[in-house]
């Protein structure tokens, strides 16, 4: 009787164990199963909550003009986050932003800081963005909504796939004030479209189609990681944004939209020639600064290098005309300086620029030389259309 006992004691316990095990296994199944479905819903919440675009919109007294540029972005919906950027205005700017943000509070972010700039205004929009991509869009400027879509769904294709592109490049339109036709700057005929490519695989620019801020649309990740950092209260860092990141830059993608418009006929605007020619010390100091990021040589696409040297070319075309014109003895000395600046700090460079038919151009000697540098210019502006 005692053996017995022992014997079913010795059953019940085993039969208890297995009842406990199999109540374990499958408390631990559902468990798991509750996990895998908070998980997957906090993938999905998360994928839905997604920017795939950051857009700046860097604002210094714009109330004028920015509701245009903010509302051509809106069209994006939730797929877009728009970061207005009040630089230190005196005027409704922060206001207009305030409101966009209250009727829209998870797309649009009123950012308000102290004056720094264009370039300080865009190092804000990029330490605030979270999206997948950012872009700079000016205030005066406004995007086509139909090309931001088409943008929008090949960016959620490279997220999709899983792939780093880390530069979306799109045609941008002049729309300059009293123009009935609109130049439209493409580059269908030096990128490939609609695929991931790199340098090696880019054609030959002409002088009035290189990659500007209009045009580019950079992977986030990229640009924080480069540390691409723009001076303060400097104009015509616009050309830094769009030259330091590139050999940063390993795939690109081209759509052949015009999305970008770029307003031109303000008198005040920076691109104005008397006002360049007034701040011709900062478009020096740009420049400078450009010379002095890389020793080209070192880049190892030729392509890419060679790209690097023409856009560096302009940038000396640019300056010194801007010397040139301003028929200021002074300014004449300033852009003999720049080129013994771009000689001392990267001789190779130096000699293909110089002597290069834009280096010659602007080297003539004497006044009458420097009446002809002056006379091409205004001929290639006319011809090519460039501003």
């Amino acid at each position: 009787m005692q053996q017995f006992n022992r014997r079913n004691i010795k059953s019940l316990i085993c039969a208890c164990v297995r009842i406990c095990l199999s109540h374990f296994q499958s408390c631990e199944k559902k468990r798991f199963a509750v996990n895998y479905t908070l998980i997957n819903d906090y993938l999905t919440s998360g994928r839905k909550s997604m920017k795939y675009i950051s857009f700046a919109i860097p604002c210094y007294n714009s109330e004028a003009y920015m509701e245009k540029a903010i509302n051509s972005i809106l069209v994006g919906g939730e797929d877009v986050e728009i970061l207005v950027v009040n630089d230190g205005s005196k005027d409704g700017t922060q206001k207009i932003a305030e409101r966009y943000q209250e009727k829209y509070p998870t797309i649009v972010k009123a950012i308000e800081k102290e004056n720094g700039g264009h370039g300080d205004a865009v190092n804000c929009g990029l330490q605030h963005a979270t999206g997948k991509y950012f872009k700079v869009v000016d205030s005066d400027d406004w995007v086509d909504e139909d090309s931001l879509l088409k943008i929008l769904d090949a960016v959620k294709g490279f997220v999709d796939a899983d792939s780093e592109v880390d530069m979306v490049i799109a045609n941008y339109v002049y729309e300059k004030v009293g123009m009935e036709h609109k130049k439209v700057i493409r580059y269908d005929n030096v990128l490939p479209e609609n695929q991931i490519f790199r340098w090696d695989d880019i054609g030959r620019f002409r002088l009035d189609q290189y990659i500007l801020m209009h045009s580019v649309i950079y992977r986030t990740e990229m640009l924080k990681l480069c540390q691409l950092e723009l001076p303060k209260h400097t104009f015509y860092v616009d050309n830094i944004y769009v030259y330091y990141p590139l050999p940063h830059v390993r795939t690109l993608y081209y759509l052949n939209v015009d999305f970008y418009r770029y307003f031109i006929g303000r008198e005040d605007q920076s691109v104005n020639e008397k006002v360049m020619i007034s701040r011709i010390d900062q478009q020096l100091f740009v420049t400078k600064t450009m010379i002095a990021m890389y020793e080209l040589r070192m880049i190892t696409s030729k392509k890419l290098r060679k790209y690097m040297i023409n856009y560096l070319a302009i940038m000396m075309t640019v300056s010194s005309i801007l010397c040139i014109r301003s028929k200021k003895q002074e300014n004449l000395v300033k852009k003999k300086e720049l080129w013994d600046y771009l000689k001392r700090k990267d001789y190779k460079t130096y000699i293909k620029i110089r002597y290069g038919i834009l280096g010659q151009t602007m080297n003539l000697p004497g006044r009458p030389g420097r009446k002809v540098s002056s006379l091409a210019y205004s001929v290639a502006r006319r011809l090519i259309g460039f501003n």
